[in-house]
């Protein structure tokens, strides 16, 4: 899917005719990409040494688990010297650990036989071993101060194996989870030498045609000049073109 996105990202390099089409594109490719992380991946081969620990451990486990519940069947709480309230305690603890160990216990083997890698169902496992020991410790100290030898000899034998196989399931769970943490560092440190760096697209420039064309402002023209015209005004009657004066009247005859 990485290699896709390089592709056309060199595509969009070379044809920015197609740059549009691209960046459409690249959107759905990593949708895509996201889908396929997030479905079931099969997980790679476990190593032989590793697959070996594992079966060691839940076959001492299923061994153990046998012979605890054989014990404390055969523990005869009710004959020991103590109170009820001991007795009535005790016997509760004997049951929780074998209602554990005939459901729970069996139930979380599978699961780790079904993925010996898996963190979530290894550290499942520790926490029910965890509480197993917390409940048998108290009851192997009950048979220890009130019950026979025989019975506290094989209760504690079991809490002892119990215990064994909690402390390797630990530094399993830890070489684990060390593993896993490497295989995170590389899966990174390959994402991010993967990812390909995209150009940024080139910068658009918008002309707007339907803007006005400014023009120069027209000359203004110098206005002309008047020329006097002639005078056309005829001469007053009576008037002498030559002098200017009136000529003489006439004398009228004297009468």
């Amino acid at each position: 899917m990485l290699k896709a996105i390089e592709g056309l990202v060199r595509t969009m390099n070379r044809d920015s005719v197609g740059m549009r089409e691209c960046f459409l594109l690249i959107p759905l490719l990593l949708a895509a990409a996201s889908a396929q992380s997030t479905a079931p991946k099969q997980q790679p081969p476990v190593s032989y040494s590793s697959a070996n620990q594992l079966n060691q451990l839940l076959t001492q486990l299923e061994q153990v688990s046998q012979s605890t519940q054989v014990d404390l069947a055969g523990t005869r709480i009710d004959r020991w010297k103590t109170d009820s309230n001991t007795k009535r305690q005790t016997q509760a603890n004997v049951e929780s650990v074998e209602r554990n160990l005939k459901t729970a216990l069996p139930e979380i083997i599978g699961q780790m036989r079904n993925s010996p890698e898996n963190l979530a169902a290894s550290f499942k496992l520790y926490r029910n071993l965890d509480a197993l020991y917390d409940v048998l410790s108290s009851v192997v100290e009950a048979a220890g101060a009130f019950g026979s030898k025989d019975e506290f000899q094989a209760l504690d034998n079991d809490f002892n194996t119990i215990e064994s196989a909690r402390r390797s399931l630990a530094e399993r769970m830890q070489g684990l989870a060390e593993s896993k943490e490497t295989e995170l560092v590389q899966l990174r440190t390959q994402v991010r030498n993967a990812q390909p760096v995209v150009a940024a697209p080139p910068k658009k420039v918008i002309v707007d045609d339907t803007e006005p064309i400014k023009r120069p402002p027209a000359k203004k023209k110098a206005p002309a000049k008047s020329v006097p015209k002639p005078s056309n005004t005829a001469p007053a009657t009576g008037t002498s073109p030559a002098t200017g004066t009136s000529p003489p009247k006439p004398q009228s005859p004297s009468q």
